[in-house]
């Protein structure tokens, strides 16, 4: 009987630091899932504001002045294969 109090003692420690390690993993997941929704997710979203803000962006410049020798030419980063 002394074993088998002990174990269901043991229990609620054990499902603490369940909880603490899965707490821990779902934080990460949750900052790196809030990192990635403005640099990937809110693009793919919302395309034309994106495209009126790259063609804003890219007014007055003459991609052949800055693109070096031998490199594909800048490319429509929404364009579709």
């Amino acid at each position: 009987r002394g074993n088998r109090a002990s174990s269901v003692r043991r229990r609620p420690a054990a499902m603490a630091a369940l909880f603490r390690t899965l707490g821990i993993f779902g934080g990460f997941v949750a900052v790196v899932g809030a990192a990635f929704y403005p640099i990937y997710f809110r693009p793919l979203l919302l395309p034309e504001e994106y495209k009126k803000e790259q063609a804003l962006n890219r007014t007055g410049i003459v991609q052949e002045d800055i693109q070096p020798a031998g490199l594909k030419v800048w490319s429509d980063p929404f364009g579709r294969k």
